[in-house]
């Protein structure tokens, strides 16, 4: 029988993450990829599969905002993800070096946050979202989940049901 979980949605806001600013724009050490209009934002301390993971959704069809620190632009609606002005098209692949990621994209809008710091403990989870203005974005507790890159790459060009 399927898990039905009973707790609230959980909000966070999004300053947890930023690392800088300039203007309005946060930074974040983040790789960004985009999979057809979804930007996704993958957070996570060093060596925590930030590269990784993109590199399995490159490999799936995604295409590279940047490795390793991306600017969000909160007052834009909806906020968008930015390339930073001196990234290149590389991503790290470790134990084998930096790889040329095909072609990038500059900018996508926010659509989904990872959280590679976290495990997920509900095989159901609540409803994780970061709060960023007026919006709220879905976030994913991803440690360890070994399934992700496939499960995002589909939440993203199909979306989630509802529970």
């Amino acid at each position: 029988m399927p898990e039905h979980p009973t707790h609230p949605d959980q909000i966070e806001p999004l300053e947890k993450w930023a690392a800088g600013r300039d203007g309005a724009a946060i930074w974040l050490n983040a790789t960004g990829i985009a999979i057809g209009d979804a930007g996704i934002a993958i957070l996570g301390v060093p060596g925590s599969g930030k590269s990784s993971l993109a590199l399995s959704l490159i490999a799936m069809g995604a295409t590279l905002i940047a490795d390793d620190g991306l600017w969000l632009d909160p007052d834009t609606d909806p906020p968008r993800l930015r390339r930073p002005d001196t990234a290149q098209d590389l991503i790290e692949a470790r134990g084998i070096g930096l790889l040329r990621a095909g072609p990038t994209r500059a900018t996508a809008p926010l659509t989904i946050l990872v959280d590679l710091d976290r495990a997920e403990p509900h095989r159901l989870p609540p409803r994780r979202y970061v709060a960023t203005g007026d919006g709220r974005y879905p976030l994913i507790l991803g440690a360890g989940n070994h399934t992700l890159a496939p499960a995002l790459f589909l939440m993203a060009r199909l979306g989630r049901a509802e529970p």
